[in-house]
């Protein structure tokens, strides 16, 4: 997605050669118009698909989820980092290792809001690792859905998460692929 690029190269900024900031335009402060474009892009490339629920993780995958939910008419869930008085129980919950924050928060999900006849495309922000995607597996593994694919909205390619995903089968489509980040420089796949 040529525009995503240009707003990387342009915005983000890297801040080693594992850690690029782009929270002047998604994790942060939100561009929405770029957001609406992810969004319809998002549609277009699982236009094949019939999806019923879009999963993401707070808070960074919100924006896009909306947006993807938004296009296509369909309720987006997103998985809480924290429990409150009003998410205590019922739930399906997974733990997820944070790279960037060096931290382990225990996701949850609702069991009123994710079922086995839910179509689910995951969603967020970056691909790394893939901790975050594997917490909302299987989260959705819980619920019995049927995960059809995962929308990122930058993947780190040079990172092992996506491959190892890809291995298992798992259809991944990034909007922005990052080769390297090599002396302060973002480079992306073709």
């Amino acid at each position: 997605m040529e525009l995503l690029k240009e707003k990387i190269l342009k915005e983000g900024r890297v801040l080693s050669d594992s850690v690029l900031k782009v929270d002047s335009f998604l994790n942060h402060q939100i561009d929405p118009l770029l957001m609406k474009e992810i969004g319809d892009e998002f549609a277009n490339r699982y236009s094949d698909e019939v999806i019923t629920k879009v999963l993401t993780i707070e808070s960074s995958g919100i924006a896009p989820a909306t947006m993807l939910g938004l296009t296509i008419g369909a309720p987006v869930v997103f998985a809480r980092k924290r429990k409150s008085l009003t998410l205590a129980d019922n739930l399906y919950s997974a733990s997820v290792h944070s790279f960037t924050k060096n931290e382990t928060n225990e996701i949850s999900v609702s069991k009123d809001y994710l079922c086995e006849d839910d179509n689910v495309l995951i969603v967020d922000d970056f691909l790394a690792n893939g901790e975050a995607v594997k917490g909302l597996l299987d989260i959705a593994e819980q619920a019995g859905a049927h995960v059809i694919g995962v929308g990122i909205v930058i993947e780190k390619g040079f990172q092992q998460g996506g491959q190892q995903l890809r291995e298992q089968g798992i259809r991944i489509e990034s909007l922005a692929n990052i080769k390297s980040l090599t002396n302060g420089k973002v480079e992306f796949f073709d």
